[in-house]
């Protein structure tokens, strides 16, 4: 029995279908820059017209005669860019970024809800610090509140109860203030 040869095409353009639709569709990725090189890789980004999000929090330094307060990339050496994959060059011609953050050459989109929930979070006032990356730990899913569908790892100082969330991809964490009954204990991994 003869094979109609459309049949055939349309099978075989299905996985170049998916392939054109993963670099057409705009997904977060981390830009890699050079040491503290992160304000300016931001303000190059906003000239060009790419989506950016450089997330920051205050610390106030004490110098020789006086005090500051310093914006600090919350993920040092890391800009999360929206973009499609095909438009990627716009963020590799900024001279200050080395690579979009991947595995071997291929970039790596990052969880779209992870960095909305970080975005809103600290759109909302809230602070959030830089904490040493964490693997092990009691995990928890945040149930309700400002980090509600995050999951994260409890740490408590003192009365408070504090949630270490992990960017994997990067293997950077940070750490919030959280009410204790925003969490669900119940998650395991």
């Amino acid at each position: 029995m003869r094979e109609h040869p459309e049949v055939r095409i349309a099978e075989s353009t299905a996985p170049a279908d998916a392939a054109l639709a993963e670099y057409s569709e705009p997904r977060w990725y981390a830009a890699y820059t050079c040491a503290n090189h992160e304000h300016r890789v931001a303000d190059q980004l906003a000239s060009r017209g790419v989506e950016h999000f450089l997330p920051q929090y205050e610390s106030v330094r004490k110098w020789k005669d006086r005090k500051v307060r310093l914006q600090l990339p919350l993920f040092p050496g890391y800009v999360f860019v929206r973009l499609a994959l095909r438009d990627r060059l716009q963020v590799l011609q900024v001279p200050a970024v080395a690579r979009l953050v991947g595995f071997g050459t291929r970039p790596a989109p990052m969880p779209e809800d992870e960095c909305m929930k970080i975005r809103e979070f600290l759109n909302k006032g809230f602070r959030a610090e830089p904490h040493p990356y964490l693997r092990v730990g009691r995990r928890v899913h945040v149930k309700s509140g400002p980090l509600q569908g995050l999951e994260g790892i409890v740490v408590r100082r003192k009365a408070n109860t504090r949630l270490v969330v992990s960017v994997d991809l990067l293997m950077r964490s940070i750490i919030v203030d959280v009410d204790i009954a925003d969490l669900d204990f119940s998650v395991s991994r």
